[in-house]
């Protein structure tokens, strides 16, 4: 039983599935891997650092992937989307930021066009700049969101949105997540966190074993961590990340943070390092459901599978309740 969809019309995918663009962490290899493995890679293009996406763009060879920015972040170094559209990416994914600026270009290249909302404010903006691909991004997921869970998000974009392709993101790392956001309406799932914890994802193999010892609740959202790094995100944008010694020592004293820039020093040297006793690990409340290291490849086909397995139970159920 192979998952069609409009999502894997449109990408031309085999599997449902994406990777969430991970600053620093899904970088050419990660995006490769996954893409090669039936679903669709999408390098995290972050804050535009451009000898990282050179490298990673040649990292990812002749896969076929896209490649995501932080957008607000993006618009002050437009040179960088220049850089990617000349590569001849799939797709370009936006997060965070005004979509007029940058859609009409990115299109006009040969690009789809995927665009992260977390309101229906955005969605309708989505709609309104072409978007080929919505994702609609819960509150459960690590890094930066706004407020709404994924649970109620989902089927209200998939509603705003009736001709476009949805997939759900946050709190997804198994099947269920994907049978879940199908029955929901959508067409796919976005995922992050159970990525981050793969062989190929780029970073400190510590921050990938805590996020297999974590559960849900030692996670945190908030701008802490923004602040330590000097990078407040513009409102209303707040991130989660697993607790740890810093954020139990800082929680709640933002302020105060502010007036310590000697915090600043050793919190990017604890991020050089791998110190994650004060760097964060950025990940989502899913890490319940995260207890192992695979490949990325690996994680494709499981979720694949589980999903299919449901879906033809839930249809044997049904048939039999008739």
């Amino acid at each position: 039983m192979a998952i069609a969809t409009r999502l894997t019309e449109r990408l031309r995918i085999k599997h449902p599935i994406m990777l969430a663009p991970m600053d620093l962490v899904a970088d050419g290899r990660l995006a490769a891997t996954v893409s090669r493995a039936g679903g669709f890679g999408i390098i995290g293009g972050g804050y535009g650092d451009e000898a990282w996406l050179k490298r990673e763009l040649d990292a990812a060879g002749d896969a076929r992937i896209g490649v995501g920015f932080i957008t607000w972040s993006m618009a002050r170094q437009p040179r960088v989307l220049d850089l990617v559209l000349e590569r001849k990416p799939a797709a370009v994914m936006l997060s965070f930021g005004a979509l007029a600026p940058h859609a009409a270009r990115i299109k006009k290249s040969g690009a789809l066009l995927i665009c992260q909302v977390q309101t229906l404010a955005h969605a309708r903006e989505a709609v309104a700049n072409d978007a080929d691909v919505i994702v609609a991004h819960g509150a459960e997921g690590g890094g930066h969101g706004i407020a709404r869970g994924t649970f109620a998000l989902v089927p209200a974009v998939v509603d705003t949105a009736p001709g476009i392709p949805v997939a759900a993101s946050g709190g997804v790392a198994d099947g269920r997540g994907l049978a879940a956001a199908l029955m929901l309406g959508a067409d796919g799932v976005l995922v992050g966190t159970r990525f981050y914890a793969s062989i190929e994802a780029a970073g400190f193999q510590s921050a990938k074993e805590r996020i297999v010892k974590a559960d849900g609740d030692s996670t945190v959202r908030g701008i802490l961590f923004d602040i330590a790094r000097r990078n407040v995100w513009p409102a209303p944008f707040g991130g989660r990340v697993l607790r740890n010694a810093f954020s139990e020592r800082w929680r709640g004293r933002e302020a105060e943070l502010m007036q310590h820039p000697e915090e600043a020093e050793r919190y990017a040297k604890a991020r050089e390092t791998g110190d994650y006793d004060t760097a964060a690990v950025i990940a989502g409340e899913v890490v319940d459901l995260i207890g192992d290291i695979p490949p990325a490849a690996e994680i494709v086909e499981r979720i694949t599978r589980e999903a299919e397995t449901l879906i033809g139970g839930a249809s044997n159920r049904y048939r039999a309740s008739k």
